[in-house]
């Protein structure tokens, strides 16, 4: 059997194939909580990204996107973050990454508290320590980093949208916030 890349294998797909795959099964996502964390390994502060929200306004939000056709979890992670936080933000992966959670992106709103309009999407959630530098990158327009406690304001939640307000609370409960 001969090996093939995974970019020869088909990796990206058109926008039309996209579109197909996503009206008949769901795609498997990563959503990542950047995190700082002190010298005892305590989660100081939370990243979270500003984007350009599709109605025009702005919203905060995690890491997130796609896992491709022949790549590993932690790779997505890794791919991800530095898309989004820039190629200096160093973030500690682990070997073999474990989810805190699995959240269920749902077309239809009300099945699950996530909901995404273009697809079904089940995303691994993790929380990602960074050590570097991060600079936002691709669409993200800033990255504001706050405490467990400010993350978690009314102010803060109200900003994200798609349920990941819900996907954060979740992430910093499972911390011990």
């Amino acid at each position: 059997m001969t090996q093939t890349t995974p970019r020869a294998a088909g990796s990206w797909l058109s926008r039309e194939d996209l579109d197909a795959a996503r009206e008949r099964l769901p795609i498997v996502y990563v959503d990542a909580i950047p995190v700082r964390v002190d010298a005892h390994g305590v989660v100081t502060e939370v990243g979270l990204l500003l984007r350009a929200a599709g109605n025009g306004g702005l919203s905060r939000a995690l890491v997130s996107g796609r896992v491709l056709y022949h790549e590993r979890v932690r790779a997505a992670l890794l791919r991800h973050l530095e898309k989004d936080l820039g190629p200096l933000a160093l973030p500690r992966v682990p070997v073999s990454p474990q989810p805190f959670t699995v959240a269920e992106y749902f077309p239809t709103p009300g099945v699950t508290p996530f909901h995404d309009p273009r697809q079904h999407a089940i995303s691994l959630a993790y929380v990602v320590p960074v050590e570097g530098d991060c600079d936002p990158q691709q669409d993200a327009l800033e990255l504001s980093w706050f405490t467990p406690a400010e993350a978690t304001t009314e102010t803060v939640l109200a900003e994200m949208s798609g349920g990941q307000d819900v996907l954060l609370q979740q992430g910093l409960r499972y911390l011990g916030f």
